[in-house]
């Protein structure tokens, strides 16, 4: 070890005893404060902003540490060039053979001083952190711990690689330029050949950067950390057998196999290092947002050792086949690689098909052309050998894709049961389902899938019907991430007139009936509220006289006349309610919402009296707001001059509930229903709405977490971020960027001059 430290002190001196140790310095530190300086101050005092540590150092295209992966490989070539081609080209290397110090000796110094050096840069770095830790509140600060030791990894695997390079030849313009090469390669091999399976996962497993990506969004794990260390290793072995064949009289064949069985040894210990059940994983972020919540790992813990199959369907004339095509394969596992942590034996497949999409059959129709020579044409536009494809028949003997539109979606088997995951089409900006569908999709094969039920009766408003009024984006949508078909539940609609509630479901949807219920249809209904059924009921102002026989036996009346709201820039009789407590003690995240005085959109809505002595505990879930709110008699006209408070015609001005919560325990178990005074707020228009900032959505898939006792939609929301200001003034900006911009680099500067000047003198 001695003579390790020696070598390395030596190396350090010849390092920065010339100019280009310290140029380079200088030039990455300009570089890094080019990138970091004018974002700081453009952030200072904005409000509304999250996530600042990532923002500022980790988050690609746009952190401060995240720029310098581009262009770290441009660096380390020009020190690591004479590391060994100097000793070469002067005849050194001739006394370094003669001495008594091992071959290894020599290069682990060498390699201790490039060590030294990256540490040098690591601090570089550090000057940037620091201004994170000082005006950030909340810094998170390992996250920032594992970003810094991915880079410090990364680039002690080039200084190995560059270290090797130097071996090979005696010109250290030969090796800065070799090295360049091979780093670059290294940089971008890992986007060639990702069509093919061998060559994708070759290509992939030789690609630095993405794993120190990976590891710079805050999350450590061994398979990485083990990669780096072996492709260290294996170059630094690599110069070490380079130099020891020197001086050997081996044959090609025999100096091969040294080479071979080398690579052979560090290949087997990467491959078994990232089995996934061998790794081993850390999230240094502060929300832990690299990790499924608890509840999907609970979800995964209770599947057990048996396995899941996912399986993706894949049609090659949709636009989103270019989401899951064989080159992005790649980035499809990773997206699995959160849930593959916690169970390793869920098992990925593609089956690529191609099939008839919607809208298809017109446009043959007008350009007279037959399917099989549209396939041909589609299929040569976009580069596909369609022959590698299952056929329209195939496909259908295989699968009932029925219903899907043909589009990418996914199929989870589990224990013989199975279920769709589907992706989103625009507008939905994210397409992949998030966790909360994924793990509603895992959990639908492991539990009793509750069923909301839609009564039909009373010529009520559709649950499969796109129109404003109706309600197929809450229930019945495929390709609405938030329809409640993707958040876990079953749907189904039932005549109560004509047939039977049916037994367990998780509730009743009863929605704007516009006439009344029959005796009979009533009687089913009174018997489903006795035996404790969970019931929703929603009805619309002017129609009191439906909706509030239904209502009788809960102790609940819709009153007579309008909620009017005043307002500058919407219609009075859009209404924005209030969460009240009751919505809290609902579902426990509403509570920041109604902290914030969050509210829902309801055009058209009537108040709510109930008696408090029934058998029903009754909270509010929504109140109006008492200052701008009253309940309008009579008629009226909207677009006629701004309509007043009139006491004389009955008018009442306060703040009135408009959406109840009811409770009662039935049969060992607590009957859950919720009464609205307006079907409009979760309907198809009222949830689309984009013109108010209103939580309308939020609200109506708690109300049906609530109904089926929080089994779905799953929960899986995070804790907010802390770190989401910037104490940095107008001053401090102005100080930091003269720091930054001239006294740091000028003070590198003057070191390095001096430190040349003396070494020049002696």
């Amino acid at each position: 070890m001695k003579k390790i430290i020696q070598i390395a002190r030596l190396e350090l001196s010849l390092l920065f005893y010339s100019p280009i140790a310290w140029l380079l310095l200088i030039a990455m530190f300009v570089q890094l404060s080019m990138a970091a300086m004018p974002v700081l101050p453009s952030l200072a005092g904005i409000p509304g902003l999250s996530f600042l540590t990532s923002t500022l150092f980790t988050k690609p295209g746009q952190g401060v540490l995240a720029g310098i992966l581009k262009t770290i490989y441009l660096y380390i070539p020009l020190i690591t060039m004479g590391i060994i081609s100097r000793e070469t080209s002067s005849g050194s290397i001739k006394l370094l053979y003669s001495s008594p110090v091992k071959l290894s000796q020599v290069i682990y110094g060498k390699f201790a001083a490039m060590l030294i050096y990256n540490l040098m840069i690591i601090g570089l770095l550090v000057l940037f952190v620091l201004l994170g830790a000082l005006y950030i509140p909340h810094f998170d600060y390992p996250h920032i711990l594992v970003a810094l030791l991915a880079i410090f990894l990364l680039m002690s695997a080039y200084a190995a690689i560059g270290i090797f390079v130097s071996s090979l030849t005696t010109y250290q313009a030969v090796a800065a330029i070799s090295t360049f090469v091979m780093l670059a390669v290294m940089n971008y091999i890992g986007t060639i050949g990702q069509d093919l399976d061998f060559i994708r996962d070759l290509t992939h497993s030789l690609s630095m950067p993405s794993r120190t990506e990976r590891m710079l969004e805050g999350l450590l794990n061994t398979r990485d950390v083990i990669y780096y260390v072996l492709i260290t290793g294996m170059f630094l072995t690599f110069t070490i057998t380079k130099l020891a064949l020197e001086r050997q009289s081996k044959t090609v064949t025999q100096q091969a196999f040294r080479y071979i069985a080398i690579l052979l040894l560090c290949l087997t210990i990467a491959y078994l290092s990232s089995r996934q059940p061998m790794i081993a994983y850390y999230d240094a972020t502060a929300t832990k947002t690299n990790t499924i919540t608890k509840s999907s790992q609970k979800i995964l813990k209770d599947m057990g050792e048996d396995p899941v199959e996912v399986t993706a369907y894949i049609n090659g004339l949709d636009d989103s086949y270019t989401r899951v095509a064989p080159a992005e394969r790649i980035a499809n596992i990773a997206r699995w690689e959160p849930y593959l942590r916690f169970k390793p034996n869920i098992n990925l497949k593609w089956v690529y098909y191609y099939d008839s999409v919607p809208g298809i059959t017109p446009f043959l129709i007008e350009q007279k052309m037959s399917f099989k020579k549209y396939v041909n044409m589609a299929s040569n536009i976009m580069g596909i050998d369609i022959l590698d494809f299952m056929n329209p028949q195939e496909i259908k003997k295989q699968i009932d894709l029925r219903g899907e539109s043909a589009r990418l979606v996914m199929q989870l088997k589990y224990k013989g049961k199975t279920t769709f995951l589907r992706t989103f089409p625009s507008p939905d900006a994210e397409f992949w389902p998030g966790e909360a569908e994924i793990a509603a999709a895992l959990k639908r094969l492991t539990v009793t899938v509750p069923k909301v039920v839609f009564a039909t009766d009373g010529y009520q408003r559709s649950m499969d019907k796109l129109g404003d009024r109706d309600y197929k984006v809450l229930f019945n949508n495929k390709y609405s991430r938030s329809s409640l078909i993707n958040q876990g539940f079953d749907v189904d609609s039932v005549s109560l007139e004509h047939g039977e509630i049916p037994k367990g479901i998780s509730a009743l949807v009863i929605a704007d009936p516009r006439v009344e219920y029959t005796a009979a249809a009533k009687a089913k209904l009174q018997k489903y509220i006795a035996e404790g059924g969970n019931l929703m009921i929603a009805g619309e102002p002017g129609k009191q006289n439906v909706i509030n026989p239904l209502l009788d036996s809960l102790g609940v009346q819709m009153l007579k006349g309008t909620i009017l709201q005043r307002s500058r820039d919407y219609s009075y009789d859009l209404v924005t309610p209030n969460f009240a407590a009751g919505a809290v003690a609902m579902d426990q995240s509403l509570q920041a919402f109604y902290q914030y005085a969050g509210v829902v959109s309801m055009p058209g809505v009537a108040a709510l009296d109930y008696v408090k002595n029934k058998s029903f505990d009754v909270h509010p879930l929504l109140m109006s707001n008492a200052q701008t709110s009253w309940i309008k008699k009579g008629k009226f006209v909207l677009d006629s001059a701004a309509l007043t408070f009139e006491p004389m015609n009955g008018d009442q001005q306060g703040s009135f509930p408009t959406a109840l919560m009811l409770t009662r325990k039935v049969n060992h178990k607590e009957q859950r229903i919720v009464v609205s005074s307006d079907a409009d707020f979760f309907s198809n228009a009222e949830l689309n709405r984009n013109n108010l900032q209103a939580y309308n959505t939020t609200l109506i898939l708690s109300v049906f977490r609530w109904f089926s006792y929080g089994e779905f939609p799953v929960e899986v929301s995070r804790p907010a971020s802390r770190d989401n200001s910037l104490t940095m003034t107008k001053t401090n900006a102005e100080t930091i960027q003269i720091l930054y911009y001239f006294v740091i680099p000028g003070a590198l500067f003057l070191i390095g001059l001096i430190l040349l000047i003396r070494r020049k003198r002696k």
